[in-house]
């Protein structure tokens, strides 16, 4: 005889761990579970548990996996009621999934009840539809959207390394992006800088990145710094700590006077700055974490001399190489920002474009620094202008 829908539900209910509420904030509040929202969109956009992550019942089976990695970890499903996360659970049962229990009743019940819920992000129907692929990220979702529309990252030159960098930090919803270039576009910069076009030459190149920046994406605020940073601007630009309190820093110099007095700042400030550097056909990216990590006065205790440190001017680069490179910086950036993955903190990864091999070096502290060490003598900035010739621009 067929099974009526009581019948399947006593069946399922019977086949399964149910827990009652009082036992899940338990759980919760000891850290002993993953919660799994089984509702729809538009019931968890009424509020959620807190640390929940939404798994709606009618993509369970197809994005169980991808959303909970680990077979072994404790579940606890949840629902309205009770019903859809008992039939949640045994499909992740079904599914391999060790240790799965259904909340009974469910979360119309845990609010009554006055436990924590959490309001939902408030995204707007365009831009949930633009972000549409991180929201679908356990890793981003609509919080993480949400920090990275609030976030805000300042990019040191808008030429071959800023400029991949910017469009990908723009592309992906960093709300407010600060850029430092005191340059004109010039027709040799288009081989490689794809922030600008032949119809720009002439401008300023904050404000030819600015166009493509907002042309691509709206949501995004350019704070224009038409200028190069020196020890006299360094603290107006990258901030006193509240204002405009960068999130992080993404550097595209490509000389060592900046480099220096950027680290210096950043150092003083606790700003993770990702660092980017081309030359010919190779390039390397690490990301200096005040607090975390070594910083590049460890990695270069002092500046090479001119001739042995070329700029890109001098000794040319593969038009595709900075776009590696900046992409890689953007990662690293949003990484940061969203709290994600294993940023390149003590890691420094080269890159040989003719060889097509990724390496990675392992960077140390120096406890001697003068900037990072265990007792630094730099207290104040310092030029280094009479260690390179030219202007500080960027690759």
């Amino acid at each position: 005889m067929p099974l009526t829908y009581s019948d399947l539900l006593q069946k399922v209910r019977g086949s399964i761990q149910e827990i009652t509420l009082d036992e899940l904030k338990h759980r919760i509040e000891c850290d002993d579970c993953i919660v799994v929202d089984v509702r729809e969109k538009h019931e968890r956009d009424q509020g959620f548990v807190p640390g929940s992550i939404h798994l709606p019942r009618g993509h369970l089976e197809m994005q169980a996996e991808a959303k909970l990695p680990d077979k072994k970890a404790k579940i606890v499903t949840i629902c309205a009621g009770g019903v859809r996360s008992a039939f949640a659970a045994k499909a992740l049962l079904e599914l391999g999934f060790e240790n799965v229990q259904s909340a009974n009743p469910g979360f119309v019940r845990w609010k009554d009840l006055g436990f924590p819920i959490e309001a939902p992000v408030a995204l707007t129907k365009d831009q949930q539809n633009r972000y549409s692929r991180h929201i679908l990220l356990p890793e981003v979702g609509e919080k993480g959207q949400k920090r990275l529309l609030e976030s805000k990252v300042l990019l040191l030159g808008a030429g071959g390394l800023g400029c991949p960098a910017a469009i990908y930090l723009a592309a992906a919803g960093v709300g407010t992006l600060g850029i430092v270039d005191g340059d004109v576009v010039d027709e040799s910069n288009l081989q490689r800088q794809i922030l600008h076009s032949t119809a720009r030459v002439g401008r300023l190149k904050v404000d030819s990145a600015e166009e493509a920046i907002q042309g691509l994406n709206p949501d995004v605020k350019v704070v224009k710094y038409p200028e190069r940073v020196t020890s006299e601007n360094v603290d107006r630009i990258f901030g006193n700590g509240v204002d405009p309190g960068w999130d992080v820093i993404v550097d595209g110099c490509d000389n060592f006077p900046t480099r220096y007095l950027v680290n210096d700042a950043s150092v003083m400030k606790g700003i993770p700055v990702v660092h980017g550097s081309i030359f010919r056909f190779d390039g390397q990216v690490t990301t200096f974490w005040p607090g975390k990590g070594p910083c590049y006065r460890c990695l270069y205790p002092e500046p090479p001399p001119p001739h042995l440190a070329p700029s890109c001017a001098e000794a040319g680069v593969l038009g595709v190489l900075p776009g590696i490179v900046g992409t890689i910086q953007a990662t690293e950036a949003i990484k940061i920002i969203l709290g994600q993955g294993d940023p390149l903190v003590g890691r420094l990864l080269t890159y040989d474009s003719m060889r097509m091999k990724f390496r990675e070096l392992r960077l140390r502290r120096d406890p001697d620094c003068p900037m990072c060490g265990d007792s630094p003598t730099i207290r104040e900035y310092i030029d280094y202008e009479g260690f390179c010739l030219g202007a500080v621009g960027a690759h």
